[in-house]
């Protein structure tokens, strides 16, 4: 017997789920189409909301509408159905980045489905971080969510953290000088206000008066009226995402990995945020890839550890990003 439509307060449901994902900035670069009466979410990239300087090639873009698409089938799981995701299904349209047919099943995926409280609780932290380590059975964990996900997670040694550190320090010298950068990295932040995306700024953390953690100022220049200042981890623990390969698909794996990770690293009580920063320059991204590890390509720079957990930040209403048809 044919599949029954699936109703649209259920579709609405995997919409808001998968919208809680992180994107560069928050820019949100998203756009859903539900077809009802074949059960079919299409997942399109939003071209108004891309960083042409920050993110030429919309790499960035993938990987938070793959980690958007983790979201989406977490949430399935959990409603006890499947998704069953096409990449790049259309050739002829590029912007069309992935179809998900929802199905019914008896035997939903356990493990996706655990993670879907974390969907609520990940939120990036831009606070300091403890100086204690990440337990090995846990970086095991995350290791294997990665590879599910066809990507790999590598938890980089003392050396080379340190060369990390340093072109993440290299690329903060070069955005003072290129005010095109510095134009996007303002429309995507709000001090003094607050909207329906970008960083508020309640989610920039305290000014960093001491430590090496990896964590973007987004208040730049800009004086922020009583945000306080913190010293942070002297020895931030740092992982990279990557895939063997660097095409869209590939972008679109690696965003569903990341996104798999967060939400398991959540759920073993850790905070996480994400570093793209010296991933936005070729040369240094070229640089930051373990040579001892098939990673090819290196898609994210994860922070991890114990500390507070950061605050949410907005999202657009569903009605924006979702049409029912």
């Amino acid at each position: 017997m044919p599949a029954q439509p699936l109703d649209t307060t259920t579709a609405t449901a995997l919409v808001t789920a998968a919208t809680a994902a992180p994107t560069l900035h928050n820019a949100q670069p998203w756009r859903f189409r539900f077809r009802s009466a074949d059960r079919v979410l299409e997942l399109r990239a939003d071209l108004d909301r891309a960083m042409p300087h920050t993110d030429p090639d919309n790499r960035a873009l993938h990987l938070g509408c793959g980690a958007a698409l983790c979201n989406l089938r977490v949430a399935a799981a959990h409603l006890g159905r499947s998704a069953e995701v096409r990449l790049l299904p259309d050739p002829a349209d590029s912007h069309l980045l992935a179809t998900v047919h929802i199905v019914d099943t008896d035997r939903p995926d356990g493990d996706l489905a655990l993670l879907f409280p974390a969907i609520e609780r990940r939120h990036t932290s831009r606070e300091p971080f403890e100086d204690r380590p990440v337990p090995a059975g846990v970086q095991d964990a995350l290791r294997d969510a990665a590879e599910r996900e066809g990507a790999l997670l590598v938890f980089p040694d003392l050396w080379h953290v340190e060369s990390l550190l340093d072109d993440i320090r290299d690329v903060e010298g070069r955005d003072l000088v290129e005010p095109e950068r510095l134009e996007e990295l303002r429309r995507w932040t709000r001090i003094g206000t607050e909207s329906a995306d970008g960083i508020p700024e309640r989610a920039f953390g305290p000014r960093k008066t001491g430590g090496r953690a990896p964590v973007r100022d987004f208040a730049g220049r800009r004086t922020v009226p009583g945000r306080p200042a913190a010293v942070f981890e002297t020895t931030p623990h740092l992982a990279l995402l990557g895939t063997i390969d660097d095409h869209p698909a590939d972008w679109l794996r690696a965003g569903q990995a990341m996104e798999r990770v967060l939400l398991l690293a959540t759920h073993h009580g850790l905070v996480t945020s994400l570093t793209s920063h010296s991933l936005e320059r070729e040369d240094l991204r070229a640089l930051a890839r373990d040579p001892g590890s098939a990673m090819g390509f290196v898609q994210m720079v994860l922070r991890l550890g114990y500390g507070p957990s950061g605050p949410g930040t907005p999202r657009r209403p569903i009605g924006d990003v979702l049409e029912i048809v």
